[in-house]
């Protein structure tokens, strides 16, 4: 490709804030939750760029026609791409769209076809655009996308700072990730923490009924923990893992959690139910390779409170974060019913109406 811009390039990123920023010089948009991917356009030739400078155009051949047709002929533009169930925002089913054989893609991207949110453009033709204020080459995305059709979408944004407070709200319920701020007068900053993210933060009761031993250093400090809810039937389901401890923490988890795996092989709900063995939580994926996934059982007995931003089904969507020990939680009461769980939002709002740019 002859681009101004050209791949490999490293998108601009988002460190964590704790609350939508105040003024008049932001801009705020819906924190979407699938790949982020830079697109790249030059007349026949076309590329989606992950994040970690991977190309992804291979597993969603369906948005090949409406790059196509609806954009500019040489650009490169800056978004996600999200697959959209009757519930909201599908994470899974997208994970599911990165599969090695030609046939089932081609087969996923009919069943489960995906949609691409575009939020920035760094580059037209021959003009390199990254130099641009923010809110100029916002000014040039709506006006290019100003046409766009399904699958092909600009990001609702907003400089309404109680709006962005109501999607943070609604928006959720839509399998949404949060808010993302922008300063209107940003230049485009590959691989820069210039944006804010402001994400749900809530906390929730688990079990601890296994862990995972660190990869430097296994048998001496734990990776991560294993965490569990019951259910209304009383089964332990593994919902994700805790993890970022210091070394030292990690050190001390093993003594701690030592006298816990005495006879848990022989009795754990994962390893054993009505008679067989089951499946090991977080078993071996494509997303998995070369990782180990082996796993200490322990009894489940000990309570702890983690912090999470949103479920995905009956698992966290992301890793947890271990905020306490619970000695004074009985491991029977973690219960899903402790969860907040978010009403749903129709998509459709934000893709139809919402997908209009608010520039008040």
């Amino acid at each position: 490709m002859n681009l101004p811009v050209s791949s490999p390039l490293k998108p601009m990123l988002a460190k964590r804030a704790e609350a939508l920023p105040h003024g008049a010089d932001w801009l705020y948009e819906p924190k979407w939750d699938g790949f982020r991917v830079l697109l790249f356009r030059d007349d026949a030739d076309w590329l989606l760029q992950s994040r970690d400078l991977k190309p992804l155009d291979r597993y969603f051949p369906e948005l090949e026609a409406p790059i196509r047709a609806q954009l500019p002929e040489r650009c490169v533009m800056d978004g996600e791409i999200v697959v959209v169930s009757p519930a909201g925002l599908d994470f899974e089913a997208l994970s599911q769209r990165m599969h090695p054989a030609e046939s089932r893609v081609a087969m996923l991207a009919e069943k489960t076809p995906a949609s691409l949110v575009l939020w920035d453009v760094l580059c037209v033709g021959s003009d390199d655009l990254r130099p641009l204020p923010f809110a100029e080459r916002r000014t040039h995305l709506e006006s290019l996308l100003a046409e766009a059709q399904p699958p092909i979408h600009l990001t609702p944004a907003t400089r309404d700072r109680n709006t962005a407070a109501d999607w943070f709200d609604r928006f959720e319920g839509a399998g949404l990730d949060g808010v993302i701020a922008k300063r209107l007068d940003d230049i485009y900053q590959p691989n820069k923490r210039s944006m804010l993210k402001i994400k749900h933060s809530r906390t929730a009761d688990c079990v601890i009924a296994g862990f995972r031993w660190h990869k430097n250093g296994p048998g001496t400090m734990v990776g991560s923990l294993l965490l569990g809810l019951y259910d209304e039937n009383g089964a332990l389901h593994h919902v994700g893992v805790a993890a970022s401890f210091t070394a030292k923490r990690r050190a001390e988890l093993v003594e701690e959690l030592e006298p816990l795996r005495e006879g848990a092989a022989e009795t754990h709900p994962w390893l054993h139910r009505n008679g067989e063995m089951q499946r090991i939580p977080g078993g071996e994926s494509r997303w998995s390779k070369g990782k180990s996934l082996s796993w200490q059982p322990l009894r489940p007995e000990r309570v702890c409170e983690v912090t999470y931003d949103h479920m995905e089904g009956t698992r966290f969507r992301h890793t947890a974060h271990f905020a306490r020990w619970r000695p004074d939680k009985p491991a029977h009461e973690c219960t899903y019913e402790q969860l907040e769980v978010a009403p749903p939002y129709e998509l459709s709002q934000i893709f139809g109406k919402g997908n209009e740019a608010h520039s008040k």
